[in-house]
């Protein structure tokens, strides 16, 4: 499953942005889906995830507050609205789908990646 990961740009310090996390085939409404960055120089970190129903999300403290999962698997996609964004948030986002139906943490629980898209934030 390739995932395609859009709606980055650059935006500056406040403001929102939504991202969006759609397969390229086939459908992820059956798995646990997570967003990860990477900002330059940096190990890539978990950020949000969300299990197969939407129900259940983990978020880690950096974003918590900020940051909201949602998704819709009628339209088979995944989003991460980002709100009152820091110079901090900036990185490439990935989205991920896991290997089970649950919302996880860890990158060894995802199997399927995005090319990432790259998110801005200037001060």
């Amino acid at each position: 499953v390739q995932l395609q990961a859009s709606g980055g740009g650059l935006v500056q310090a406040g403001d929102s942005l939504r991202l969006s996390c759609a397969p390229s085939r086939r459908t992820f409404s059956n798995n646990g889906v997570g967003w990860f960055r990477q900002a330059p120089g940096k190990e890539r970190e978990f950020v949000v995830s969300v299990d197969w129903r939407g129900g259940t999300t983990y978020y880690s403290p950096s974003v918590k507050g900020r940051f909201t999962i949602s998704r819709d698997n009628a339209k088979n996609m995944v989003y991460l609205q980002m709100n009152r964004l820091r110079p901090e948030d900036t990185a490439v986002y990935y989205c991920a789908a896991g290997r089970s139906s649950y919302a996880t943490s860890q990158r060894r629980d995802y199997q399927y990646w995005g090319q990432g898209t790259l998110v801005t934030v200037s001060s």
